[in-house]
């Protein structure tokens, strides 16, 4: 068994993750236990982490990049990737012939190239499904429009007035004093009470005052009566 037959040893791994480091892109040959690639040459291209798979080596061979075990693929010998081409200048064609990366290609068991594939439908998938929950919550429902209540007090009366949005529910109409200071008293901000007492009080001192005046203009009036009367 030669040494092309062994597959990569642990110091060949080394070498060949230190060369992928350099840049460079060690060649290799495929051994027996590749199966019908056996002697075909490929390009590390990459070596993955050996814990989660044994076919941890990815070769370039052809137009596909595939993964393989340490034992499928051995270092070339020297000066094996030039031999097509020189066998080519002196017009031997037979050699090339049988190392074309297409025929080859067929043979490569079709499961290593699906399973990107599959990964690629998975997050296509997985974009997809996005856009549903945010259709979701776009489709939240409006709420109610809001209600607003006003009770207000200009030039001596209290009006009380109420609108949903943008639309009146009723037009501000008078209420009397008691009924504003009833609706006030719901209301647990001391500041407001205290306003609307003084209303209050003003307004109680202004009646007062109109009330003294009429009375004292009908003692003049019934005074004027009764001297009329006399005198008829």
């Amino acid at each position: 068994m030669g040494a092309a037959d062994q597959g990569l040893s642990d110091d060949e791994v080394r070498g060949i993750r230190e060369a992928l480091a350099a840049g460079r892109k060690p060649k290799v040959m495929f051994t027996a236990a590749a199966g019908q690639i056996a002697g075909q040459l490929g390009q590390v291209v990459e070596l993955t982490d050996p814990s989660v798979s044994d076919e941890f080596v990815v070769v370039r061979f052809g137009r596909d990049e595939l993964p393989f075990s340490p034992a499928d693929v051995a270092m070339a010998p020297r000066g094996a990737g030039r031999r097509p081409a020189e066998s080519k200048v002196e017009a031997a064609p037979a050699e090339p012939v049988a190392a074309e990366p297409e025929f080859v290609l067929d043979q490569v068991p079709q499961p290593r190239r699906e399973e990107p594939k599959v990964r690629e439908e998975s997050k296509v998938e997985a974009a997809e499904a996005k856009p549903a929950r945010r259709a979701v919550k776009a489709a939240k429902p409006k709420g109610p429009a809001g209600l607003t209540v006003t009770l207000a007090y200009a030039e001596g009366e209290w009006t009380v007035a109420a609108q949903q949005g943008a639309k009146a529910l009723a037009k501000p109409y008078v209420v009397k004093p008691a009924e504003a200071l009833r609706m006030v008293a719901l209301v647990d901000v001391p500041g407001v009470h205290e306003a609307v007492e003084q209303i209050l009080a003003a307004e109680r001192a202004e009646a007062e005052r109109q009330a003294e005046k009429l009375r004292a203009e009908l003692a003049e009036i019934e005074a004027r009566l009764a001297e009329l009367r006399e005198a008829s």
